[in-house]
This record gives structure tokens, sequence and C-alpha cells, in this order.
């Protein structure tokens, strides 16, 4: 077998101990920057919770939310949920590109479960119990994402726990079973779908009640599921873009695997 040597640097491009001496520069930047702020806020003694105090006692009756939390993320402070929704689109983007970066590498047959592969088969009780697990997980994100408002919960813990339903495929199985099961093209839709859903339903509420994310729709009775207007919608809505974001991450986190696979076979002979 073939010695395998490093790739050769390219013209312009950074050395290791380059790019360590870049990182260096930067963490101890960010580290003076993280202490200045820390000596800044006021001891933990300090600290009056008197927004908390005040939303445990008007959310219930102003949004018909029994979950506060839900409440504050999706209608007193919707428009900075809007934010961090898209920090993680763009994160998920942005990394997903970065993954791409050998996509010219992708064609191939798919050799996760190659006759040379070294690595031992799944056991029949991971398989068993892995399948087992799959529907439990999925009617659990469902529930966690269209109960937000009524429970500890919502689209964000929804989004993940339904992303961890493929997860299990691929453990229980392999990447060509997950692959199977995960159509790439309708987990970009239902990413976008999501994102744009939160998007719109915030112009329904400039539309229809004068203000950007203003809570529309009839309120109903706390502690029904259909209740709290807008909460539950833009709560499904965040789960849509959470779990397409995270099932977006794991599929391109696998095929750089493979990837990389390929080249050392090559490589080696």
């Amino acid at each position: 077998m073939a010695r395998e040597t490093p790739p050769r640097r390219r013209p312009g491009e950074l050395s290791f101990a380059g790019r360590l001496r870049l990182f260096g520069v930067g963490a101890v930047g960010l580290a003076a920057l993280l202490l200045w702020g820390l000596a800044g806020l006021p001891d933990f003694s300090s600290f009056t919770p008197l927004l908390g105090q005040v939303m445990n006692h008007v959310a219930v009756e102003e949004r018909s939310s029994t979950a506060v939390v839900s409440a504050i993320n999706f209608d007193y402070r919707g428009f900075d949920t809007l934010g961090e929704e898209f920090i993680l689109f763009a994160a998920v983007l942005v990394l997903a590109l970065l993954l791409r970066a050998l996509g010219e590498e992708r064609p191939g047959p798919i050799d996760d479960d190659a006759p040379r592969r070294r690595s031992g088969k799944t056991s029949d009780a991971v398989r068993v119990t892995t399948v087992a697990l799959v529907g439990p997980t999925v009617l659990l994100a469902i529930y966690i994402s269209t109960h937000g408002h009524l429970t500890p919960g919502g689209g964000f813990q929804g989004g993940v726990i339904a992303a961890t339903a493929l997860l299990l495929v691929y453990l229980g199985g392999d990447y060509a079973a997950m692959r199977r099961v995960r159509p790439l093209s309708l987990v970009i839709t239902a990413k976008s779908a999501g994102a744009g859903a939160f998007v719109l339903i915030g112009l329904g509420g400039l539309i229809f009640a004068g203000a950007f994310l203003e809570n529309f729709l009839p309120l109903g009775t706390p502690g029904h599921l259909v209740a709290a207007g807008t909460i539950p919608l833009l709560s499904i809505a965040v789960g849509f873009e959470v779990a397409g974001g995270f099932v977006l991450l794991l599929s391109e986190f696998l095929d750089q695997l493979l990837v990389l696979r390929r080249q050392r076979r090559r490589r080696s002979r």
C-alpha cells in the first residue's frame, strides 16, 4: 500500500502555522471582549426579574398562552425571534456551502456499505431499537411543535427532535437508507418555507392589525389547542425551518465523510 502524502499547499493558501496564529489573535481578542462584557454585569444578588414577574401575570390573559416563554418568544419579542431564525438560516446556508467545496468529488456510487468497508455491521438489536424509535420520535416532534403555546416546548425544540428521527435511520441502517427517506429538495423546501412563513405571518399582522408580527388571529381560550392566535403558527413555522436546517447539516456532514473516504482510497492506490 502506497504511503499517503499530505496534499500540496496551493499558491496563496495560508499555511497551518499561519492559520494557528490567526486563530490565536482572534481568540485573544474575543476573550478580551468577553471579559470586558462580564466585568460590567451586575452582581447576582442585585438582579430583580421584573420582566418575568410581569409576564407571569399578564401573558395568559393577554395572549391565551399558558406557556409564558412561547408567548414572549413568538409575540412580545417576536421580531427578535425572527432575527434568531434568520441567523440560524444563514448559518446553515454558509456551512452547507463550505462543506460543498469538494462538490466535484460527489458523483459516484454510494460506498458507505461497500464490501471492503472495515467497520462492523449494525447489530440486529440496534436496528430494531432505532426502527422502533423513529415513529415515536416523529410524533414527539409534532407534539412539541404544535403544543408550544400550552406546555414547555415549541418549534425550536420540535425541529431538533424531528431531525433526530433521520439520524436514527442512519444509525439503524446505513447512509444509503437515510438518503432514500430524505429527499434533499424537500428538506431545502421545508427549511425555506418555514423561514418564509414566519415573515408572511408577520406581514399578516401588518396588514390586518397595523403592526408587523402583531397577533391578529382570535386568541381563543387558554389551555385549548386552538388558541393564542398566531403563536402556534409561528412555532410550527420555526419547527419546519429548524428541522430542515439540521437535516441539511446532517446530510452535508455525511456527504463530506464519504468524499474523504473516496479521496483516501485514491491516494492509497
